[in-house]
């Protein structure tokens, strides 16, 4: 979706009393939607860290596996091995 997208949202009394806490003079943002925008961008943030520390662990036990488990190829076996599948 590449426009503005609008979303409606219930909250139970005890989340719209946390809302409303952060929203306003008292709070940290000016309306709910800055609020709730800035929960979606912290949840992309955390997303992405998360994808980023799989893929150090992915890597890290690939580099800690000994060069013994490795089998050396060179183009012409990569492209036999590919051209049969």
């Amino acid at each position: 979706m590449n426009g503005p997208m609008t979303i409606n949202v219930r909250v139970n009394s005890t989340l719209g009393d946390f809302v409303a806490a952060n929203v306003g003079s008292d709070g940290t943002y000016d309306n709910v939607s800055e609020y709730v925008r800035d929960l979606i961008r912290k949840d992309m943030i955390k997303a992405e860290v998360e994808r980023i520390d799989r893929l150090k662990a992915e890597l890290h036990a690939a580099f800690a596996t000994p060069d013994s488990d490795f089998t050396a190829l060179n183009a012409e076996s990569i492209i036999a091995r590919n051209s049969r599948d």
